[in-house]
């Protein structure tokens, strides 16, 4: 028994080896160097005589910590993640519910068309957002048609954020909705026959199945959503330039901006900050929406 253990583990093993060859060449050593980067004062010069550069220890994180600019850029991305994980979860819920129970006929359909901005070319989608967005474009024309304001939905912070926040939850309920699709699927249909059969309602097997039994699928979504929010880049980035006044700065855009302006050292020190935010923020809600036993 303890031999066809061995070998079990060896073929896994076995299997495992190319992921793991790759993750340690396209993301483990990048890392490494990252973390090495961000402990010296290299700049854009260093990079091609790496030799040149000082060991200045911590004091790369402590400016960062202590620049405006990260500062804004780390309370922009916070909001984006307050803003954008529950509006995502809830539509993409409230989506999968409607597939899963409620719409019968055309349901395929549905679910592709909720999916596609996942699948959207970002760079396209953008010019297309900022198209609409404009102070001339369709969305204001309808909103002057209406009577209503028409705001510059790309030229004020409020408004600008308000953008990237709606484009951040378009791109993203149809990947909460496949997967709470997928969660929701996998629960049994006797219990809710069950449960009908003793007279729970609608909302009353929704509390008091649905969702419970869930949990497993709102823990893994709540993680995914908040990592890739708190990695936001593309839609700040491309819809505004993290604009206007620093706004919309997300920490990721932050950092791509250091690194263009050739403040390696600073740019990898905000790299290496985020990874341990994510990992902190990873690791707090699985402690917190892990099944209880």
């Amino acid at each position: 028994m303890r031999e066809g253990s061995k070998a079990e583990t060896t073929t896994a093993w076995l299997f495992l080896s190319p992921f793991l060859a790759l993750f340690l060449l396209f993301t483990g050593i990048p890392a490494l160097l990252a973390i090495g980067a961000s402990l010296t004062d290299m700049t854009a010069r260093d990079i091609r005589d790496p030799l040149g550069v000082n060991f200045t220890g911590f004091d790369g994180f402590a400016k960062v910590i202590t620049n405006p600019g990260f500062q804004s850029a780390f309370f922009n991305t916070i909001m984006f993640v307050v803003l954008c994980v529950p509006i995502s979860m809830a539509l993409g819920l409230a989506l999968a519910l409607m597939l899963n129970n409620g719409i019968r006929r055309l349901k395929t359909f549905f679910r592709a068309a909720v999916y596609v901005p996942v699948i959207t070319n970002i760079v396209a989608a953008a010019v297309i957002w900022q198209y609409a967005f404009s102070i001339t474009g369709p969305v204001n024309s309808s909103l002057g048609d209406l009577g209503l304001p028409e705001p510059n939905w790309l030229g004020e912070p409020g408004w600008a954020i308000t953008t990237v926040v709606l484009m951040g939850v378009w791109r993203t309920t149809g990947t909460c909705m496949i997967l709470f699709l997928a969660g929701l699927q996998a629960v049994p249909e006797e219990i809710y026959e069950a449960a009908a059969t003793d007279g729970a309602g609608t909302w009353r097997r929704l509390w008091s199945i649905t969702l419970p039994l869930l949990r497993p699928t709102t823990l893994l979504v709540t993680v995914l959503m908040t990592v890739a929010f708190l990695n936001i880049f593309e839609e700040p980035y491309l819809l505004t330039k993290g604009g206007p006044l620093g706004s919309t700065k997300s920490i990721a855009v932050w950092v791509y901006e250091q690194f263009g302006f050739g403040n390696v050292s600073a740019s990898m020190a905000g790299s290496v900050l985020l990874l341990l935010l994510v990992g902190i923020v990873a690791i707090v809600q699985f402690r917190m929406l892990r099944p209880k036993h």
